[in-house]
């Protein structure tokens, strides 16, 4: 698709604002009426009688209601589905607060979409057919995986699924096939670091490293410089959820300032999360996406709980698809440790159906050697507490387990005795949060 050496789809990425308007208010036309075939925006459109037809500029957006991801975990599985069970190809699975599972379903043609898209990304910040791409990120259910996998393979480099974990076997095999573009989470990329150090590899001539595409976590400008200093690499910035596909809703070019939503397959608003009014370019406020050309589950307005802003001017790449800045934070108490999104009450819940819990926990985050660590203090009813050792080991061992299966990632467990975690009159403290990010 490449016609020359900055462009991976030089149409899509040269579109001027007019342009890219036009295709916008073409593609929010037919996304309406194939969202309206949905159970769910079939029965919201006739709620507040709004006819997907009706639409004749992008400002009608404005009369959709918002999508939020408890509409997702009351409509699951197929409540949001708009093609036929037979013509879907794909599925992956979100957890939420509730435990409830979010199920997002993909046609062919989703997935031919997502992978031009995560192709387009790559190929903008650097990426050329022929390169060895080591692919450091969970498959399975998380979309991470395997939307760079497929992005990686229409692009046309050699590409490594070796999945997260194993430190040294990553480096050996980042040094046995010259690989030179991976993609990764901060905090692992921060690990292998030390694991690097411990092996005696010199980062800038035993290994091939030109690249790494980071996200999942929220991490710092100073954490960037931090990467490329010691690898000798650009590190860029990535962001995507699975509402909207996955990775590749917006990526950085080369300039590294802000990330461009690409406009062609999303539109993007940024509202004040209290008024639900829009803001104006350059001011905080939570990013909305609409997701424009899925065929499976096309997604409208949908509230992200991601605090951002869309970063006036042109870029001096010269592409005029939107910026937004790095993620600042969230609208919600969602923290994400290990690339897994995580709520305090999802811990809530899995600990109040253990008889041997007390009323009160909390959540420590920490950081410790590069690698970021979820603690969990919980109190034991008296009962337990004066048991012996072996009763407060199984009683620990089941939480922990418990915890991992609701959370994905496994948690410390620290038993403590009754009454002994700080109370409050106002809200409990359950999340403390000891990461310098």
């Amino acid at each position: 698709m490449t016609d020359n050496a900055q462009y991976w789809d030089r149409p899509a990425e040269t579109l001027t604002r007019a342009g890219i308007e036009k295709l916008q208010l073409s593609l929010l036309k037919s996304c309406l009426a194939r969202a309206g075939r949905s159970m769910f925006y079939n029965a919201k459109f006739k709620k507040i009688g709004f006819d997907p037809g009706s639409a004749s500029s992008l400002d009608d957006v404005g009369r959709i209601p918002f999508t939020v991801k408890q509409d997702l975990r009351e409509s699951y599985p197929y409540g949001f589905l708009c093609e036929p069970r037979e013509q879907l190809v794909r599925m992956h699975i979100s957890s939420g607060t509730t435990g409830q599972a979010i199920a997002v379903f993909y046609t062919k043609a989703d997935l031919e979409l997502w992978a031009d898209l995560l192709a387009r990304c790559m190929y903008m910040a650097g990426a050329r057919p022929g390169d060895t791409f080591q692919n450091l990120s969970g498959y399975g259910l998380f979309t991470g995986g395997l939307g760079f996998q497929y992005g990686a393979e229409r692009l046309g480099m050699l590409t490594i699924p070796s999945g997260a974990g194993n430190s040294k076997r990553q480096i050996q095999i980042m040094r046995d096939f010259s690989t030179n573009v991976i993609h990764i989470i901060p905090s692992f990329l921060l690990l292998l670091m030390d694991v690097i150090k411990e092996m005696k590899v010199d980062p800038q001539n035993d290994l091939s490293l030109r690249i790494a595409f980071v996200g999942a976590e929220p991490y710092s400008q100073e954490v960037r410089r931090r990467f490329e200093d010691f690898y000798a690499i650009k590190v860029y910035n990535s962001y995507g959820l699975s509402e909207m596909n996955g990775p590749g809703v917006a990526f950085e070019c080369p300039c590294q300032n802000g990330l461009h939503v690409w406009e062609d397959a999303y539109l993007v608003e940024i509202i004040d999360p209290k008024s639900l009014a829009p803001v104006p370019d350059g001011q905080y406020g939570e990013l909305v996406l609409t997701a424009l050309r899925r065929e499976a589950m096309p997604i409208l307005r949908y509230r992200t709980r991601d605090l951002t802003r869309i970063l006036p001017g042109e870029c001096e790449c010269g592409r005029v698809h939107k910026r937004i800045d790095r993620i600042q934070g969230r609208t919600d108490d969602m923290f994400i440790i290990k690339g897994v999104n995580v709520f305090p009450i999802q811990v809530e819940q899995v600990l109040m159906t253990i008889p041997e819990v007390g009323n009160n926990y909390v959540i420590v985050l920490k950081r410790e050697n590069n690698v970021d660590d979820m603690v969990v203090r919980v109190e034991v009813t008296e009962s337990v507490f004066v048991e012996d050792m072996r009763k407060l080991e199984h009683v620990r061992k089941r939480i922990a387990r418990d915890l991992k299966s609701e959370l994905l990632v496994t948690p410390k467990v620290e038993l403590v005795e009754p009454n002994s975690l700080p109370k409050s009159e106002g809200k409990a403290l359950r999340l403390i949060d000891q990461r310098v990010i």
